[in-house]
């Protein structure tokens, strides 16, 4: 009985050693193996074999991760102070160097992220920061990028998500867009009232040389009278009898 008890536990032993020296890896994930401490290889995907009780793997995923960069208080350089936080994607490029070159590369590259926001930010105008979005994710992407490159890493995209201003610069910026509208529509209404009179100063000087013209502006003005349905249509005086008058006063006068 002894025996068979301890054969038993032999065969547990056994299997259990060859269950752990078999991993199986998927598409997207690498096993970084260690032969008593040393880097071996990065292997993967499918089935891994490893030397029982001596090789030690780690696994990396290859597919784009994504962490965001907590909100961080910065001043930018007109001197507004603002609350931003940003998004980072990033992927593992060489898995033996994501291991070896780095402790922790997902923490080492947030706290990164963290730092360079608050760089490049405080070197930018609030207008900037606004209006140029797309310039300062790229520059932040790029200094990432340069500096996570000996990591194996590659950070592929950086978006800053929310840009949140002081209630006094909102309030502020508020005011400047409702100033910036008025003034707008006061151009506008200024350029409308100079084509207008500008209209009206040719159409005076086309009836000064063609004074058949208001004889024509007369009959369209009694037939759009007409058109009201009016129970009583004035007619104004006919231009010939005012001028007639006009010039038997001249002649009196002279």
């Amino acid at each position: 009985m002894e025996s068979i008890s301890v054969l038993t536990v032999v065969v547990v032993f056994v299997v259990f050693v060859l269950l752990s020296a078999v991993r199986v890896l998927k598409e997207y994930e690498r096993g970084v193996i260690f032969r008593l401490g040393r880097l071996v290889a990065s292997r993967g995907p499918g089935l891994i074999l490893l030397v029982p009780l001596i090789d030690k793997m780690e696994k990396v995923s290859l597919r784009v991760m994504v962490f965001d960069v907590p909100p961080q208080d910065v001043i930018t350089k007109d001197n507004v102070s603002v609350k931003v936080n940003a998004v980072v994607y990033l992927k593992v490029f060489d898995p033996n160097k994501a291991i070896v070159e780095v402790e922790d590369y997902m923490y080492a590259t947030s706290q990164l992220a963290q730092t360079t926001l608050r760089s490049v930010i405080g070197e930018a105008e609030l207008d900037m920061l606004l209006a140029e979005r797309d310039q300062v994710n790229e520059r932040i992407q790029g200094i990432l990028d340069e500096a996570t490159d000996s990591w194996g890493i590659k950070v592929s995209r950086v978006e800053v998500k929310h840009v949140d201003l002081p209630q006094e610069m909102q309030r502020a910026m508020a005011r400047q867009a409702e100033a910036e509208r008025e003034r707008r529509a006061k151009i506008i209404v200024a350029e409308g009232e100079f084509q207008a009179a500008t209209r009206i100063s040719e159409a005076a000087e086309i009836i000064g040389r063609h004074p058949e013209a208001l004889q024509l502006r007369y009959l369209q003005t009694v037939v759009e009278i007409a058109a009201e349905n009016n129970s009583t249509t004035l007619f104004p005086i006919p231009i010939d009898f005012l001028e007639a008058f006009r010039k038997a006063q001249e002649r009196s006068a002279g």
